[in-house]
């Protein structure tokens, strides 16, 4: 039997999940990618898919992950069909469908929504994207891809290049490789350059570039290519100044290594060339497509299919406190004003905003 103090319950931070933890959890997703056919082993589960934001490759891979198991769906994939448009809080609406589902799967435009709504269920949560903070199981299949393709996680060369300040598949990606060893380069006009703060709470050392020509592509291993969203900005000039500050062509390849690959969370708009697709180092379709066999070891194991060990140690110590209070503008607790702000505290005594996690 695993460590009941290591059984994962929610994946809402990369920081809730074990570097031993993940390749455990690869091990199963091995599984899922060579099984040649469906299974029943949640027995008819029902996960629900709660969608405050669109996606396509998120949402309909969890939906594919939970039927090729055996469970069943119920999901929200617009709020204004939902009584969000009426006015109902993301902590109501939770309490509603913690009475329907086994697991609930959540992406919410508000940072820190998914720590937010495990306050209100006792059923597993799982963080599919909350606002820019993160997006774990993104990471997780990002991390598969190099697993399976490269045959390790340890000691990579990662060049991070786009929307990295909104971008919260760069922000998970770069938490977790920088436990396994990875440099980290940054590649970005300085509106979208990587939070200070976030590199500086995560302990990831990077180096910075503005000018792709400039960057040392030659000696990485993966280079992780964003678009600019144009939904995270709230000045719309400064989104038609930066929007086409990086194109990848296949000159761009030719500066890569044999062996590097290039990731892209998807969907692409005007920062790739649709000619490097040929390429074989091309890896982003295949990216996507480890999406379902990934997604599917982390419900079964958090549904308790799997005896896995899978959770970190905990990084911090909830405090409480009636005084302190997040200033950040998109954190859920704004949404949410009724509940008070929780408050975490780190081994140096640095105080966080228990749900989006920015610095009190």
């Amino acid at each position: 039997m695993a460590d009941l103090n290591k059984k994962l319950k929610n994946l809402i931070t990369t920081k809730d999940i074990s570097n031993e933890g993940i390749l455990s959890l690869f091990t199963v997703a091995d599984l899922f990618s060579r099984a040649k056919s469906r299974t029943d082993i949640l027995n008819g589960a029902i996960g629900s898919l709660l969608f405050y934001e669109p996606s396509t490759r998120t949402r309909m891979s969890f939906e594919s992950a939970l039927l090729n198991m055996g469970g069943r769906v119920i999901s929200m994939d617009n709020p204004a069909s939902s009584s969000a448009v009426k006015g109902e809080v993301l902590a109501d609406t939770i309490r509603i469908v913690n009475n329907y589902a086994d697991i609930i799967v959540l992406r919410h435009f508000a940072e820190g929504a998914a720590a937010f709504a495990s306050c209100f269920t006792d059923k597993p949560v799982i963080n599919a994207g909350d606002g820019a903070h993160e997006h774990p199981t993104q990471t997780l299949l990002d991390l598969y891809t190099i697993y399976k393709e490269r045959g390790s996680l340890e000691n990579l060369n990662i060049a991070l290049c786009g929307d990295l300040r909104y971008g919260r598949t760069v922000h998970s990606l770069a938490e977790v490789a920088s436990r396994f060893g990875a440099k980290i380069t940054c590649i970005a006009p300085d509106e979208l350059q990587f939070p200070s703060e976030m590199l500086a709470n995560n302990n990831i050392s990077a180096t910075f570039y503005t000018d792709l020509n400039t960057a040392p592509l030659e000696e990485v291993d993966i280079l992780y290519v964003t678009r600019v969203q144009r939904e995270r900005f709230s000045d719309l000039s400064i989104f038609e100044r930066v929007k086409n500050s990086y194109y990848i062509t296949l000159n761009t390849m030719n500066r890569l290594k044999k062996d590097a690959l290039i990731l892209h969370p998807l969907p692409r708009v005007d920062e790739m060339d649709y000619a490097i697709d040929q390429d074989s180092r091309s890896a982003y379709f295949r990216q996507a497509a480890n999406g379902v066999p990934v997604r599917s070891a982390l419900i079964a194991a958090l549904l308790g299919v799997y005896d896995l060990e899978l959770a970190a140690e905990p990084y911090y110590t909830e405090i409480e406190s009636s005084t302190d209070m997040c200033k950040n503008p998109k954190c859920i607790t704004v949404l949410e004003p009724n509940i008070l702000t929780g408050i975490k505290m780190d081994s140096k005594g640095i105080k966080y905003c228990r749900y989006c996690e920015k610095e009190i």
